[in-house]
């Protein structure tokens, strides 16, 4: 034992604590099961509760809790840590407190940070991980995502975005909070995770008592051990069960049809067993909810030998209460010893390693995944749907094995599996839009972009569209320095055109507005079509609609739900998301406060003056000018700067085909036939004679 006196990190304890004998960075696996059965709980002070003990047997079988002694012997002696352990090995929930216990940062006034690619998991391991450790989520645990912080000065564990941390490096350029840094997901290989890893490389020559852990679900291990300088690797098996997997003999026409089909055959014809189901995006999966409840419910009617069917959406725009449906039981028999039910969860990737629900005995993979992918010949970034990886195809088929033998129904040919799915997934920065993150860098101080420490390069052609873009913003000086715009504009956490814009917006004296229609945009879409209830709600969006273009529609809306009495009827009334209002108006609060912080006038002119509207459109050029499309001959179609042909959105509320209109996005949804068809989001018509 070492006595407190010895130990200045220990001065003030009892002896008689669960951490008495610890020394941050010399502890033992066996040390910290003394502690983790110890009666009071180290960091509240107060007796453990009987959930705890409840909770604390089920981590005991985790994989991971095997291998807590050869984690400390890594985590003691070297700088970085590389892990590989399969989706529920229990290394998200398990390794961040490993790294409390083994650093004790409370003691230095730090904390522990974990990095997730996704809100989603940020918010729900956050939780799972304060019952885990007896604590109020908020206080010794939190995360922290985008305009959204759930942290206070007691918290010692942080799950966080991987975009957040790169955001706090921009005010910390050695992240001085933090004495251990876990990247979770890191096989995601995600924009924020990648550029983390070279700072993190670079702020480890400048801090060698920071610690940084790399894990992942699947790894090119050696490919992660080289770049992080020949760190050791801790593997963790998984807990899974054999799978059985199917392929189809053909090409499925309609993967959507196939696994709405697939899930009623499991229903119908296999044993008891929850079924995940993997799809692209909300409308898909509302869609494939829908059409199984309803046949679902005619076969429960015409046989005895089904039970009730519940089907479950996960997706990030869902709240969050209702994400946590999935964990939720099937539905019980309709009658004393009838047949059992069947929960169904539809999912987006967000289900593939970042979340882990048991109870899925059936999983259906249709194969196909939305990514980013940025064409900067044409300068235009679409989220495609495409084919996933062999790596995510084996992710998928794991999580069928969690509880029992399980099976996986692959929705295409086993000869497409070996021969036309890639091995890993695409890195994010070989195939997205750099403007944000080469903003990002500067800011940081990192002014050599081309030979910055990636793992893997980005294309220079897409580096150099980015710097274009930024010059053209004036967030660049022609030497490619960051101006007193640009510092200013890194610290939005927006894309370089829309902190353009709010920045430009006193001049044209709307920022009141443009801080609104900001907030709009960073927000999923707020308009609902339930699909029984299409034209009662189309006929409430056109209330809004302003004929001049969307950005104003999008102010109108938030106008209507501000002026409101009683918001969540209003948007009930006005088939509004009302968790998506909600959002917006937290993310203007926000904005409005950055603004504050730069001296940024918030200034409106009456809404009846001649200029008003006129003022609104002329700020929003101030940041989309390069996203203008000139109407041609023939109807409806217009062609971009860089030579696109596009069409308006059929959901775009312009109620002519002006000259020229500028646009947020462009949407590119490849149809049954393979030809590509372009629309335009947002449109507004460009004040070209007023700019």
């Amino acid at each position: 034992m070492v006595a407190a006196t010895d130990n200045p990190y220990l001065a003030h304890m009892e002896q008689s604590g669960a951490l008495d004998g610890f020394i941050p960075r010399k502890v033992s696996g066996k040390q910290v099961l003394e502690a983790m059965d110890h009666p009071t709980n180290p960091f509240t002070g107060k007796k453990y509760s009987p959930q705890y003990k409840t909770i604390l047997e089920q981590r005991k079988a985790l994989p991971v809790f095997k291998q807590m002694a050869d984690f400390y012997k890594m985590y003691n002696k070297s700088q970085f840590v590389v892990m590989e352990g399969e989706t529920g090995s229990g290394k998200t929930t398990q390794i961040p407190q490993y790294a409390i216990y083994g650093d004790l940062p409370h003691m230095k006034n730090k904390q522990i940070a974990c990095t997730q690619p996704r809100r989603v998991a940020a918010m729900s391991v956050a939780k799972r991980v304060a019952d885990e450790m007896d604590v109020k989520l908020g206080e010794e645990v939190g995360y922290s995502i985008r305009f959204e912080d759930c942290t206070s000065s007691k918290t010692i564990l942080k799950y966080m975005t991987d975009g957040m941390l790169l955001r706090e490096a921009m005010h910390d350029n050695t992240l001085s909070r933090y004495s251990t840094l876990v990247l979770d997901e890191a096989h995601e290989r995600t924009l924020a995770t990648d550029i983390l890893m070279g700072l993190l490389k670079d702020i480890a020559k400048r801090r060698p008592d920071l610690k940084i852990v790399v894990m992942s679900a699947t790894l090119d291990a050696a490919k992660f051990q080289s770049y992080f300088n020949s760190a050791p690797l801790l593997k963790v098996p998984g807990r899974t069960f054999p799978v059985e997997t199917f392929y189809t003999p053909e090409p499925e026409p309609d993967y959507l049809e196939a696994a709405i089909r697939t899930v009623l055959m499991i229903h119908r014809d296999e044993e008891p067993g929850d079924v995940l189901v993997f799809l692209t995006g909300e409308e898909e999966i509302e869609d494939a909810c829908r059409k199984i409840s309803i046949e679902a419910d005619q076969l429960l009617s015409t046989s005895s030998l089904v039970g009730p069917l519940k089907c479950v959406p996960l997706y990030s725009s869902l709240p969050p209460q209702q994400q946590q449906r999935i964990f939720d039981p099937p539905p019980p028999p309709l009658t004393p010893n009838g047949p059992p039910g069947r929960k169904v969860v539809i999912s987006t990737n967000i289900a593939e390693t970042s979340l882990t629900i048991d109870g899925i005995v059936y999983v259906i993979d249709p194969g196909f995944s939305k990514q980013k992918i940025y064409n900067p010949r044409i300068r235009v970034e679409s989220l495609l749907v495409s084919p996933i990886s062999k790596a995510s195809a084996q992710q998928r088929a794991g999580r069928a094995g969690r509880t029992r033998p399980g099976k996986c129904f692959r929705l295409y040919t086993e000869s497409s599996f070996v021969k036309e799915l890639e091995d890993q997934t695409y890195p994010e920065i070989l195939r997205s839009n750099l403007a944000s993150v080469v903003l990002e860098l500067k800011k940081l101080g990192v002014d050599d972009l081309v030979h910055f420490d990636y793992m893997d390069p980005p294309a220079p052609e897409t580096v150099i569209r980015a710097l274009e873009l930024l010059n053209y913003l004036a967030a660049f000086d022609d030497e490619g320095n960051l101006t007193p715009l640009g510092e200013i504009m890194a610290e939005f956490p927006l894309d370089p055109q829309l902190a353009k814009m709010l920045i430009s917006s006193p001049e044209f004296k709307c920022s009141n507005e443009i801080l609104s229609i900001a907030a709009m945009l960073s927000v999923p879409n707020p308009f609902l079509r339930p699909h029984n209830q299409r034209k009662e709600a189309d006929d409430a969006r056109a209330q809004f609609t302003h004929p001049e273009g969307d950005h104003l529609t999008l102010l109108n809306l938030y106008h209507g739900y501000k002026s409101s009495s009683d918001p969540n009827s209003w948007c009930w009334k006005n088939y509004v998301a009302n968790r998506a209002m909600a959002q917006a108006d937290n993310v203007r609060n926000q904005l409005k406060r950055t603004m504050e912080r730069f001296d940024l006038d918030l200034v409106s002119i009456d809404h009846k003056h001649k200029d008003y509207f006129k003022n609104i459109r002329m700020a929003v050029t101030t940041g989309y000018f390069m996203q203008v499309a000139h109407k041609e001959r023939e109807k409806g179609v217009y062609t971009t700067r860089d030579g696109q042909i596009v069409g308006l959105h059929p959901s775009c509320g312009l109620d002519s085909s002006p000259e020229w209109v500028l646009y947020n996005e462009v949407d590119r949804n490849i149809n049954l036939i393979d030809k590509s068809e372009w629309s335009t989001r947002e449109s507004n018509p460009v004040p070209l004679a007023d700019t």
